[in-house]
């Protein structure tokens, strides 16, 4: 795998994105058109109006990913411009599956002022900003001041997206195991961007905030705990429960987003009655797939891999909430758009699944169940589901600056903007 890698990104042009004109270069009137003196005319428009720089540039289908470099991947705080291979990746996620336009942006700012100065003045630059890989709890406030300074979207992916698709995986094991969020004890093992954001999304789908339990790298959090940060402080659980283990007796959830091997097989025979776990560290889960169904056959379960079922995969979210948000020009991405997001996987994962989506996994049939809970990255149809329903919810939740054409208006745009 290494050496493939290495081959893949050095062969020319080296790395995996480049720029290419959108308009005709065939002769000297075309280039006066694209740069002197015929530019001069949509510049001064814009001038008079600012607004149509979404007419006469690609500013509205323009997404800048942003790191500092401070934890890439499974990888940690491997600086801005060894990033830039995974922004690079995160860019061609967004141009395959939802035709977006990207430029990858690695800032060298540790500090997180500078960052967010860095990042708010290039706002005119932009449509949307998908910050990426930025470490706990810097993050949080990162996120914060920039959606408060800025007025296009801004989208931390590493909490939300693992959040909206968490979600989404959650609302349909509900609706195999027949259990009730508001009576559920759920367990997230990792108190980070990822896990912090999964615990606020899953209580607006009636999961009690006091039935949450958090674990981090010194065991639960617990109301006697004197080392919190402010984020953690409000998940903080009067609980005698102490470690992963102790938390984990007769929980129906577990969510991890730590790192490989933290539950053992004991842990999972703890659990109540037809127990959920998502163990997502990547590449290798909390506990093995294979191993947490040997010993719970009951187990309704998923992982961050690719080659098991059930993916928790961020794919399936970022690229199509940037898509409906960009579309209706949304100022932000509200609460309601990611919960229609995540709702829309949920509803997806329980139609008729298409032929061509099984030929696309080696003609590997799917059909929702415990071993099909979320929709597969390939399945084009997650397009023309989640892109509209973040735009009808940008619209309805007041976020949205530009008219909504209707679902079928609006899939139609969709179709032929992936057909060129």
């Amino acid at each position: 795998m290494r050496e493939k890698s290495l081959e893949y990104h050095s062969l020319h042009p080296k790395g995996k994105i480049q720029v290419v004109p959108t308009k005709p270069t065939k002769d000297s009137f075309d280039l006066s058109l694209a740069y002197s003196p015929g530019v001069a005319y949509p510049c001064l428009e814009i001038k008079e109006n600012p607004d149509l720089v979404y007419e006469y540039t690609n500013k509205g289908n323009l997404v800048g990913i942003i790191t500092n470099g401070t934890a890439i991947l499974g990888l940690g705080d491997i600086g801005p411009a060894a990033g830039k291979p995974v922004m690079e990746g995160k860019a061609v996620l967004f141009k395959k599956f939802a035709g977006i336009d990207v430029f990858d942006i690695e800032v060298d700012a540790k500090d997180p002022d500078d960052f967010i100065k860095a990042v708010k003045m290039l706002e005119p630059t932009f449509g949307g900003i998908n910050l990426e890989d930025i470490k706990a709890p810097e993050s949080f406030y990162i996120e914060e001041e920039l959606i408060k300074r800025m007025n296009i979207p801004v989208f931390h992916d590493d909490q939300h997206g693992t959040a909206i698709i968490t979600v989404a995986g959650l609302l349909n094991a509900f609706e195999i195991n027949k259990k009730r969020p508001s009576d559920v004890k759920m367990v997230v093992c990792g108190a980070g961007a990822a896990g912090i954001a999964i615990a606020e999304l899953v209580q607006h789908i009636g999961i009690r905030k006091e039935h949450i339990f958090l674990v981090d790298t010194k065991g639960v959090i617990h109301t006697e705990r004197t080392d919190l940060n402010s984020t953690k402080q409000r998940y903080a659980q009067k609980t005698n429960a102490r470690t992963l283990a102790d938390v984990m007796q007769d929980a129906d959830i577990f969510v991890g987003v730590s790192v490989a091997d933290m539950v053992t097989e004991d842990m999972v025979k703890s659990m109540a009655p037809n127990p959920v776990i998502f163990a997502l560290a990547n590449p290798d889960p909390e506990i093995p797939y294979a191993i947490a169904k040997k010993v719970r056959p009951d187990i309704i379960m998923g992982t961050g891999r690719s080659d098991m079922p059930n993916q928790v995969n961020n794919v399936l979210g970022f690229p199509f909430i940037f898509r409906g948000a960009l579309d209706v020009r949304a100022k932000h991405i509200t609460l309601e758009m990611k919960l229609a997001a995540a709702r829309a996987l949920a509803e997806l994962a329980r139609m008729e699944v298409p032929d061509a989506v099984s030929l696309a996994y080696g003609g590997e049939k799917f059909v929702f169940g415990p071993d099909y809970l979320i929709p597969k990255p390939f399945d084009q149809r997650v397009l023309y589901h989640v892109a509209p329903a973040v735009a009808e919810a940008a619209v309805q939740s007041g976020t949205a600056r530009r008219p909504y054409p209707g679902r079928e208006n609006y899939v139609s745009f969709l179709e032929g903007l992936m057909r060129s």
